[in-house]
């Protein structure tokens, strides 16, 4: 069972508060009853629900993969008019967004998609699932510095869980050197920051992999299609940090 406006709003509908007003105004009807009472609950397997006389469907649940490009902004909207990823999705009809963040300058993969549980399970905080970046840095950090980084580095907001790292590229002439970064958290800017602290800041960033999941050959600005078996294998690694979770910290 879930309140009726959130189940609007998921069968693309409208926003949710536009859902609400809709309730509020009469225009829905469940089991050919008016629901005019914010907070009802229903079930859209079982349950008949109608606005404006005409009965939505329940929505196909999307789970999408995108390689998004630098200076796309990873959220629904931008007032300052910028490039959003659902302008590289544009024959998606169902409201998709995103499972995580990329920011403005990091580019890579980025899963979308309609389902608020897998999203909920791959993004929070007790399950861990790996992400990893190829983060191209000012000159070259000394192995004893990657270390320090690999056992964790203190951040304003704390000290960072353990990461995995390894070169992957150095420029000849040492101005710049591109390393592997793979880290089990999701906080705001977080591979960014953890560079800046041992003196090497991050020229460009790009996330590869996500979980087990791999962006492979898909062009930077396309999208495609999760298979079933790659959305099950995402939520066995988030199960499987969870449980992981709850046994260390019993």
């Amino acid at each position: 069972m879930e309140r009726l406006q959130k189940i609007l709003a998921q069968a693309g509908v409208a926003s949710r508060r536009k859902c609400e007003e809709l309730i509020l105004a009469g225009k829905v009807e469940v089991n050919g009853e008016i629901v005019s009472e914010l907070g009802t609950k229903a079930d859209p397997a079982v349950d008949v629900i109608s606005v404006n006389g005409k009965v939505i469907k329940g929505e196909k649940k999307l789970y999408l993969m995108l390689n998004k490009p630098k200076g796309v902004i990873t959220s629904a909207k931008d007032p300052e008019g910028r490039k959003i990823v659902s302008d590289f999705m544009k024959d998606i009809k169902e409201r998709v967004y995103p499972v995580g963040r990329l920011d403005y300058d990091t580019e890579g993969l980025l899963l979308l998609t309609n389902d608020g549980q897998f999203a909920n399970l791959l993004t929070h905080p007790k399950h861990h699932v790996p992400k990893t970046y190829l983060a191209t840095v000012k000159g070259v950090p000394h192995g004893t510095e990657l270390e320090k980084l690999a056992k964790g580095v203190k951040l304003e907001d704390g000290m960072t869980a353990p990461a995995e790292l390894e070169y992957h590229d150095i420029d000849p002439d040492n101005k710049h050197s591109t390393i592997t970064i793979t880290i089990h958290e999701g906080r705001n800017r977080q591979v960014r920051r953890m560079f800046e602290a041992i003196g090497h800041p991050v020229i460009r960033l790009k996330r590869t992999r996500f979980g087990e999941l791999g962006l492979q050959n898909l062009q930077r600005g396309k999208y495609r299609h999760l298979t079933p078996k790659e959305v099950q294998e995402l939520l066995a690694i988030a199960a499987k940090a969870a449980k992981s979770h709850n046994i260390h910290n019993k």
